[in-house]
């Protein structure tokens, strides 16, 4: 063999690679971590658990069932074996939150019997004093409520999805009710904002009609508090 024959060799045996070899080099890493074969019943429940931790709004079973390229009929079982598990349906404790279904979807809740200890927590963890858009926001939920998070950015004229979480986490406002026709959550105060304010009900609310630049203008009819 010749010192010329040698990279014709090289390019032989490259070419003679198997199948399943050139499969390994090309494979892209990121196919392992795919979902290639059905969850079985247990898997999928812990990953609708934690999909629905972290979620921000409801979700729907189609969305679920996409996410997890799993049957929708699958995920609906699935999701109400989740729910009967929280509720202690099994003969286990109720755990401290629940899922329900808003808004056309699933979402994870405190349980109403231990809201307060949310307030609790709440209270003694943020003893910070609120910025001023914060209290701008909480302003306009206090007189317009119940109102959704866009109508709220509408009035302030800014994206206010950063200061909402800090008054939700505050216990100064809470989720009254998810809009059935456009998904909207609609947000209104609690207990917690009276007790701060030092009010027994919305109707003591100053009025705010004296700090208005036109009393009698359209914005300053409009802003009232629901009764």
């Amino acid at each position: 063999m010749t010192h010329d024959d040698q990279p014709e060799l090289e390019t032989e045996e490259t070419a003679g690679s198997s199948p399943e070899q050139e499969s390994v080099i090309s494979q892209d890493p990121r196919e392992s971590l795919a979902i290639n074969e059905p969850i079985n019943p247990e898997s999928l429940q812990g990953a609708i658990e934690a999909i629905l931790m972290v979620a921000e709004v409801p979700l729907s079973l189609v969305h679920l069932a996409t996410s997890l390229d799993t049957p929708v009929p699958d995920i609906k079982q699935a999701v109400l074996a989740v729910r009967d598990d929280f509720d202690g349906v099994n003969g286990n404790r109720p755990r401290g939150f629940e899922i329900r279904e808003v808004g056309g979807g699933w979402r994870v809740f405190v349980r109403e019997d231990y809201e307060w200890a949310v307030r609790e927590f709440i209270s003694n963890e943020n003893p910070t004093k609120l910025s001023q858009a914060a209290l701008e926001t909480l302003a306009v939920i206090a007189y317009r409520q119940p109102i959704a998070r866009g109508q709220i950015a509408s009035i302030r004229g800014v994206n206010v999805d950063s200061v909402v979480r800090t008054l939700l986490s505050r216990g100064l406002i809470t989720e009254l009710f998810t809009d059935s026709e456009t998904g909207a959550i609609n947000y209104g105060t609690t207990p917690t904002f009276l007790e701060t304010l030092g009010i027994n009900a919305l109707e003591d609310l100053p009025l705010i009609s004296p700090y208005l630049p036109d009393a009698n203008s359209e914005l300053g009819s409009d802003i009232s508090v629901s009764k």
